[in-house]
């Protein structure tokens, strides 16, 4: 479990020193999680290792999302003034995400052999 959490955080440190360094619009743990998607990709056995600790995780992922949730009731004034942006905003990410995901699973259905 240890080791997973080390990984986890030396990736995100990677992320976050990454958009330190060239001023990325991009927040530090997004680029740290796809510096991970990549090397999980190249080391393939490195996935089979993490597996029975990031299954603890995603167990108890509902305590992760406290602090943002504290986060938005502190704030709820400034997004009652800026609801409209928001709700755009999401809108729009939702739509491509679902775009994004029949693309890219309509593209692994022809590589799969049937």
């Amino acid at each position: 479990m240890l080791n997973t959490l080390l990984i986890l955080l030396i990736f995100q440190t990677m992320g976050e020193g990454l958009v330190y360094l060239f001023s990325l619009p991009i927040p530090g743990p997004v680029i740290g999680m796809l510096l991970l998607l990549v090397f999980l990709i190249m080391k393939k056995g490195v996935a089979a290792q993490l597996a029975p600790s990031t299954s603890q995780l995603l167990s108890n992922m509902a305590l992760l999302f406290v602090p943002a949730c504290v986060g938005i009731s502190v704030h709820v004034h400034r997004i009652a003034e800026e609801w409209l942006p928001i709700v755009v905003a999401l809108v729009i990410s939702t739509v491509v995400s679902i775009v994004v995901t029949a693309l890219v699973i309509s593209k692994l259905k022809r590589k799969v052999p049937e």
